[in-house]
């Protein structure tokens, strides 16, 4: 595919005229599975890169994170807010930095010199980031696979685990504002159609409403999710659950190499063939669920990661001093040009 004869097409006319963007692009590349060469003959393209800020957004009033286009699945980052993400080694942005040469359409010499700098970036938070978003992924198809296969009075406690778990998280959003509380459990059902079901007591007093109703926002998002089982479509699901099982296993890859080797790999050459036969379902029973050689293959990354946790030679934190030198030479330049 052409991906630079795509860009000279009219509706990516922003990158050429927008005021941020323009040559004002440090580096622009593809994005999603054609980055990682996992795409197939229906895959979206998506565009990624990041831009100097304007002069205003350093010493003026104006203030610039992201430009996106939704129409095209387009993300370019402001340069600052790429540095912030970078310094928490945020898997959606490091891996901007590890594409191959040809995937790179727009490259300017400070996009070069960030590329030439990105072990700047790295260090052992690598392990919590891209822990975090296997974690959410690993999330994503145990909750899948339950709402599919386990017995209803399962499911519920499969939910009630869910709920929970958004709780916890509701509840540090709202620390110190305590005046209650919740207590959900399961017991027999009184709608007719279940077997158990999952009640609640609360007990709140003077309690903000807007925090009231995003509680129960939080937990009614969690039902709603898995009261869509028997309405879904099976194959595109299926699809759906391979992909995010692909990720999982990607960013356990990713991981690995950026502790033990202190590089960024986006296009995974290597472990293409691995990456492919989990995407096009061979590691999926008929059933909706996966092979026990999924979970071997599983369970052997996440010991390789473990491993290369303990053993990596990355500092634990980024080299402030250099990272904040580097910074500062480009946004003099997005101000004054030298």
């Amino acid at each position: 595919m052409d991906f630079r004869e795509i860009l000279q097409s009219k509706q990516y006319d922003f990158i050429r005229k927008h005021e941020r963007l323009g040559d004002r692009i440090m580096l622009l590349g593809i994005g999603g599975s054609y980055a990682y060469g996992t795409n197939i003959e229906d895959s979206d393209i998506d565009f990624r890169g990041v831009t100097l800020q304007l002069p205003s957004d350093l010493i003026g009033l104006t203030r610039f994170d992201q430009y996106e286009d939704d129409k095209t699945d387009t993300v370019i980052y402001g340069f600052n807010k790429l540095v912030k993400l970078l310094l928490d080694c945020n898997p959606n942005t490091c891996e901007m930095l590890g594409l191959e040469e040809e995937q790179y359409f727009i490259k300017s010499k400070l996009g070069q010199e960030l590329l030439d700098n990105r072990s700047l970036f790295l260090s052992k938070r690598a392990i919590k980031s891209f822990g975090g978003y296997a974690d959410a992924q690993l999330r994503r198809l145990q909750n899948a696979i339950a709402r599919d296969s386990l017995p209803q009075s399962e499911k519920e406690k499969h939910i009630l685990k869910s709920v929970n778990n958004a709780l916890d998280d509701f509840n540090r959003r709202h620390a110190g504002k305590e005046s209650g509380s919740i207590r959900l459990y399961i017991d027999k059902a009184q709608n007719s159609e279940l077997d158990t079901e999952i009640y609640v007591d609360v007990d709140y007093q003077h309690f903000p409403l807007r925090d009231y109703t995003d509680l129960w926002g939080t937990m009614r998002t969690v039902v709603r999710e898995y009261d869509k089982i028997g309405k879904r479509n099976k194959k595109k699901d299926d699809n759906h659950l391979n992909k995010h099982a692909m990720h999982l296993i990607r960013l356990f890859m990713m991981a690995i190499d950026i502790l033990e080797k202190g590089e960024i790999i986006t296009h995974r050459k290597e472990e293409l063939h691995i990456l492919l036969a989990i995407r096009r379902g061979d590691y999926m029973i008929q059933d909706g669920t996966f092979t026990p050689a999924f979970y071997e293959l599983l369970e052997e990354y996440e010991r390789r990661l473990d491993e290369a946790a303990k053993n990596t030679s990355l500092p634990d934190n980024p080299d402030m001093a250099s990272v904040e030198k580097f910074v500062e030479r480009v946004n003099r330049y997005a101000v004054a040009g030298e």
